[in-house]
């Protein structure tokens, strides 16, 4: 799995509770100390990645993952140790993406009863798991990077400018599937770390303008869940891991939707027909109607078993399938 970004940025319901002795003043949040809170999450999202690499590890030095059967040749685990650390850390950006996108639904859109979390603990790890998320896109994408330059050590000043243009320019990859999973996956990264870090100068761009731009984060999981499945060694073929990522995206879409019915802004929800502007009542309406469209097609990939997985080599195939 290649740089697989996922959306990071909150959209506060409520401030933070206000420090002692500030009572009538509350705190603005700021990039230093979600920071700082964010340390705790931080240690859990480390401790998951090493869980993930030890188990793609074993998988690869058993060759039962499919990354034997796409990439023969790294079935040496040990020559391709960076490789499989930088999938561990896409994956876990990928669940760290996930997870920050749900709450941050949650914040926008109608919140279930009995949930254990106030308004604005909520908010806080909303922030605090998004600023993980760029940390865990960026050591994926580095350590990709990385693992191209440390083949090739005997040319290592030409090898460092061919890694980064792989890496990090669209285009630059141009060999295979990666022609179009490298751009998409290059895409939702730069658009995921500027609208993440948004939100923390959101009173210098009013928080109208924050907003709008805000509602591009959705945009950016679509790209990296898209890229994720393009390229993403473990899902390559058919199957129930592929299966499970699809699986993922059922509570996204309906939150998503249920989001869109029933905004936690009144501002946002739909008018009666007739009042108010017509073509923003037909722009909100058609937004609807596509999440509705999505959900049942995410159903129906998952119900039908086409989830766009290529067909599983026979046993005894030899070492000819490669990852182009």
């Amino acid at each position: 799995m290649k740089p697989s970004p996922a959306p990071p940025a909150p959209e506060p319901a409520e401030p933070d509770a206000p420090a002692a002795g500030a009572v009538d003043r509350p705190v603005r949040p700021t990039l230093r100390s979600d920071l700082r809170a964010s340390l705790p999450d931080g240690l859990v999202a480390l401790a998951v990645t090493g869980a993930v690499f030890a188990l793609l590890y074993v998988r690869i030095r058993a060759k039962t993952s499919s990354t034997v059967s796409v990439m023969p040749f790294m079935a040496d685990a040990g020559g391709f140790w960076m490789y499989f650390l930088s999938q561990a850390f896409g994956w876990s950006a990928l669940l760290w993406a996930w997870g920050t996108v749900v709450l941050g639904l949650l914040l926008s859109g109608p919140r279930p009863r009995g949930l254990p979390l106030s308004g604005p603990r909520l908010e806080r790890l909303h922030r605090t798991t998004s600023l993980n998320t760029m940390a865990l896109i960026a050591a994926h994408a580095l350590l990709f990077a990385a693992e191209l330059v440390r083949h090739d050590t005997a040319r290592w000043h030409s090898a460092l400018a061919t890694a980064f243009v792989e890496a990090f320019v669209p285009g630059g990859y141009d060999s295979g599937t990666g022609r179009i999973a490298m751009p998409v996956g290059q895409a939702a990264l730069y658009l995921a770390i500027p609208l993440g870090l948004l939100f923390y100068v959101r009173h210098r761009i009013g928080p109208r303008t924050w907003r709008v731009l805000h509602r591009f984060v959705i945009v950016v999981y679509v790209l990296s869940v898209w890229h994720t499945l393009l390229y993403g060694t473990n899902v390559w073929y058919d199957g129930w891991f592929r299966t499970s990522v699809w699986l993922l995206q059922i509570p996204i879409a309906a939150l998503l939707l249920l989001r869109l019915l029933r905004p936690a802004r009144r501002s946002e929800r739909l008018p009666r027909p007739g009042t108010g502007s017509p073509a923003g009542w037909t722009l909100r309406l058609t937004g609807r109607l596509a999440v509705a469209v999505v959900v049942v097609a995410v159903l129906a990939v998952v119900l039908s078993g086409h989830d766009g997985g290529r067909t599983v080599p026979p046993a005894d195939t030899s070492s000819t399938h490669n990852h182009d």
